[in-house]
């Protein structure tokens, strides 16, 4: 089974990425996943993509949230990816 990634798409100064930081990290440990930041301003496709975006999670590469990260929705899409095969 692998492991699945949750990214959190952020860049400095953004007060909804630090709220949506201690949603991942923590939903990232009650459910033994791992999880990564990324900085937009470090990548202009991701600046042009989401800089009205940010926050935005993704879960094995797919978005399930912007702006604000839901626990319970987070948590379902975590749950509901299962293993390559």
């Amino acid at each position: 089974m692998r492991s699945v990634r949750i990214t959190l798409l952020s860049r400095p100064g953004c007060h909804l990425c630090d709220e949506a930081r201690a949603v991942i990290a923590r939903v990232a440990a009650d459910l033994g996943v791992g999880w990564e930041e990324r900085d937009i301003t470090a990548s202009e496709q991701d600046m042009g993509e989401y800089w009205d975006k940010i926050p935005v999670t993704l879960v094995d590469g797919v978005q399930i949230d912007f702006w604000r990260v839901s626990e319970s929705r987070l948590r379902a899409a975590v749950r509901t990816t299962g293993p390559t095969l």
